[in-house]
């Protein structure tokens, strides 16, 4: 007997991204359905115009709560969650199939499936983006997202959780300004998940987390062999390192800022 299987898109402004994502996943998908977090772009006319998609919307707060808020409004058990900058392959759609099918091990709630990352559309192969995988296709009724405000998995026992031999094709940004901007929201993120945990800033990891991080990266781990995609890649990465640590300093450290109306007070006084 034939499964059911809603395909999950999470977006924000990706008018470049969404359509093709639609459409790779059209083809295994009994519902597609778009969970959009404020779209000021062409996205959301886009959605509407691709017959067969349901469009649900709500205020973004981080990955996890908003895929949380997302995961029970599916239509059926199965739920494949795919990112908007992510393309199913043939391949994977058909293993996906038969996971839902009952064909293969129905003692699972979730599985992972690794990604072929693209920079700026040139494919990386190494800067440890070659072990990228995250845990996308899930029960509905048995998954849900760990309470972090950035890299969040799925919370489902290890022997419940297998491995998908498909990968999605992951197109990481199309404009290097864009994926700066993304890395700096990444950072804060990651220094309250950080600083959550009680972890404190000190000296010798503000100034050794970049060149550590870049050095593992585009020595150790190969990054010279993708070109200057991967200095790219592993510069973003170093300074995303640096961010981190940079934001969770400022929020043990920073000092309040002053008050304009007492500034204001205490220049009129001294002028008096």
């Amino acid at each position: 007997m034939a499964g059911k299987l809603t395909v999950l898109i999470p977006c924000k402004n990706e008018r470049m991204n969404i359509r093709p994502c639609i459409e790779s996943v059209q083809s295994i998908a009994d519902e597609v359905l778009v969970a959009d977090s404020g779209s000021t772009d062409d996205t959301l006319a886009i959605v509407r115009s691709i017959d067969g998609c349901r469009l649900i919307e709500r205020e973004y707060v981080c990955s996890a709560d908003f895929k949380n808020w997302a995961i029970p409004q599916a239509a059926h058990e199965w739920v494949l969650i795919v990112d908007a900058d992510e393309r199913v392959t043939p391949k994977l759609a058909k293993e996906i199939r038969r996971i839902v099918d009952g064909a293969d091990d129905a003692t699972k709630d979730a599985y992972w499936i690794g990604r072929d990352n693209h920079y700026l559309g040139h494919p990386i192969k190494r800067c440890g983006w070659n072990n990228d995988g995250v845990v996308r296709l899930v029960r509905r009724d048995a998954c849900r997202y760990t309470d972090r405000w950035v890299h969040a998995e799925i919370d489902a026992p290890a022997e419940r959780v297998g491995r998908l031999q498909g990968r999605f094709v992951h197109y990481t940004t199309w404009d290097s300004d864009h994926y700066s901007r993304k890395m700096v929201r990444y950072a804060e993120w990651g220094a309250r998940n950080y600083h959550q945990a009680g972890k404190h800033p000190n000296l010798l990891k503000l100034a050794l987390a970049a060149p550590v991080r870049f050095l593992q990266l585009y020595l150790l781990r190969g990054g010279f062999l993708d070109g200057i995609p991967g200095l790219q890649v592993c510069m973003h990465s170093a300074y995303y390192s640096y961010q981190k640590q940079a934001k969770l300093w400022e929020m043990h450290y920073a000092l309040p800022q002053p008050d304009p109306e007492l500034e204001r007070d205490n220049h009129n006084q001294q002028a008096a």
